[in-house]
């Protein structure tokens, strides 16, 4: 699958580039970003060229990997699926609803595969476990840290000058992290209520489709010795600890682009398509406006 690659910054550096770059089913066919001599020191790094435009990089490619923050993850991928391009997304697919939407909407009309990457998901360990969790059944309640240091005062995280998560913080940034593991586990939400922590922390409440409750504890101030990712489930069979990560992403996002190649190659849908990612955004939106925020459903 030729794939084209939008973005430069940190994140595509470290994962999205090597990755595509080196796997065996897949031609790195171009990069993109906003600014040009980061693209083409990107490209040079890893064996292929930099475009001008985006519309020049769909026209070279089967797919594009998105590496861009959410507000223009959105409006570039609708410019993609009307050029007819599978889609390999970052999360949150939009920071607000009608966008994620938008996006669904077009790639259901173009008939294009999607996979949004959700780090946990595609975990060898983390995605094994959701699963075994999932068919298990039984749970009744559950809990999730999901805590960075990102804006910690001794943090020295490359994502720390990121503008998005400066706005938006832990809810829109961890948020679809603990989502993606509670959801397929407990089930869809059909309530959510939320409230404020110290500096970004939002406290998470769900109550699910099939009478669980969870929450969550989401952060990006954490202090970096207090710091890391737990998630429990309670249920009839006892307690479950969600494995910790072997690895750093790069394993998992190596199993995000082979599941969109089986989607586009299939017809089938991932579980972690659009369809998911929306849904994902409706549930962080709910949580904004019950923590005052904004409101867009």
């Amino acid at each position: 699958m030729r794939i084209g690659l939008l973005g430069t910054g940190p994140w595509a550096r470290r994962v999205h580039a090597p990755v595509l770059a080196a796997h065996p089913g897949v031609e790195l066919t171009g990069i993109w970003g906003r600014r040009a001599p980061a693209a083409a020191e990107l490209a040079q790094a890893h064996g292929t060229r930099a475009y001008a435009t985006p519309d020049e990089l769909f026209a070279a490619c089967d797919a594009v990997s998105f590496a861009v923050p959410p507000s223009v993850q959105a409006s570039l991928a609708i410019r993609a699926v009307q050029a007819g391009r599978h889609l390999l997304l970052d999360k949150p697919v939009a920071t607000t609803v009608s966008e994620a939407r938008a996006v669904a909407g077009a790639a259901e009309r173009a008939g294009v595969a999607s996979v949004v990457f959700f780090t946990a998901r595609f975990g060898e360990r983390e995605g094994a476990w959701i699963a075994d969790q999932a068919a298990a059944g039984g749970w009744f309640t559950a809990h999730a840290d999901w805590l960075g240091s990102v804006f910690a005062e001794d943090s020295d995280s490359p994502y720390a000058a990121s503008p998005w998560r400066r706005e938006k913080g832990a809810l829109w940034d961890v948020g679809p992290h603990a989502l993606s593991v509670l959801l397929p586990v407990l089930g869809d939400a059909e309530s959510v209520t939320a409230a404020r922590g110290p500096a970004d922390t939002v406290l998470l409440a769900l109550r699910h489709r099939d009478g669980a409750a969870s929450s969550a504890t989401l952060s990006l101030t954490a202090p970096r010795a207090a710091s890391g990712v737990e998630v429990t489930l309670r249920g009839t069979t006892g307690t479950a600890a969600l494995p910790r990560r072997e690895a750093g992403p790069e394993p998992a996002f190596h199993r995000a682009v082979d599941a969109l190649i089986a989607a586009a190659r299939t017809g089938r849908p991932h579980p972690c398509d659009l369809g998911f990612g929306v849904r994902v955004t409706e549930i962080l939106a709910q949580a904004e406006q019950a923590l005052g925020g904004a409101d867009d459903q």
